[in-house]
């Protein structure tokens, strides 16, 4: 499968599949900015590559979680009405509007323009800080199919997308995120180690690694990337996007 992608900064990624254009995570505030929910508190470092009003039409969004500002801030909020969003289940209740929840292997068919994605939940777990979702999207008449995780660690639920669809680009949420206010700090977003094992099982071509970068609880970044996949095998599966570039992956 063609599709085109550009990584704008964490999570947010802009992808051209299928003629749609669809966005991942939107987070667009300046940087640096700080976010108090007591007792946390997140601090983003870096700032998006590519400003809100400078993308081109955006025909839909897919959000893996509404709570958290490094998956969805304030400016990111302002481009969800008037288009598609898909997200948790409690997530679209929450906002409203034009969002529809999606569950585990649920599938939903976004048409724009005469243009048709199918999308289906994949399971996700983001330690004890709500619900979370991951992504697999069809084109109609194609072998292949993207994946992305949202923020989840390596759970076994994940080994099925393997076997139910097959995954030629797999864009991985990593940066093994740890809030010591969210139990203990363990690991609510996958580490490299964990990145390696869900790449073997999903068995895809490409792995594009987002949400590595740009925020203080972030605790891994490209460095423990490449040495986890090059110990493994894996070093050519690696594909890193350079922020605020448009890139055709095929």
């Amino acid at each position: 499968m063609k599709i085109t992608a550009t990584h704008i900064g964490t999570a947010t990624v802009l992808l051209e599949i299928g003629g749609l254009r669809l966005l991942t995570d939107p987070v667009f505030d300046p940087a640096p900015a700080e976010y108090r929910r007591d007792p946390v508190v997140l601090r983003s470092t870096v700032g998006p590559a590519l400003a809100a009003n400078r993308l081109p039409e955006v025909d839909g969004v897919l959000l893996s979680h509404d709570e958290h500002p490094d998956n969805l801030d304030a400016t990111g909020r302002t481009l969800l009405a008037g288009r598609p969003v898909l997200t948790t289940v409690s997530g679209a209740a929450r906002l409203g509007g034009g969002a529809l929840g999606l569950a585990p292997w649920q599938t939903r068919t976004v048409t724009v323009g005469g243009r048709t994605v199918h999308v289906t939940g994949t399971p996700g777990e983001h330690g004890p800080v709500g619900d979370v979702t991951g992504f697999v999207v069809e084109v109609p008449g194609e072998e292949e199919a993207v994946y992305i995780s949202g923020d989840t660690v390596h759970i076994p639920e994940l080994d099925e997308i393997g076997r139910r669809f097959t995954i030629g680009t797999a864009l991985l949420h990593l940066g093994a995120a740890r809030i010591e206010a969210f139990g203990g700090g363990g690991l609510i977003t996958m580490d490299a180690a964990q990145a390696v094992a869900l790449t073997a099982s999903l068995g895809a071509r490409r792995v594009v690694p987002v949400h590595y970068t740009s925020w203080e609880h972030f605790t891994e970044g490209r460095r423990e990337t490449v040495e986890r996949f090059a110990a493994a095998g894996l070093a050519n599966r690696l594909h890193w996007l350079t922020p605020g570039v448009a890139e055709v992956l095929d």
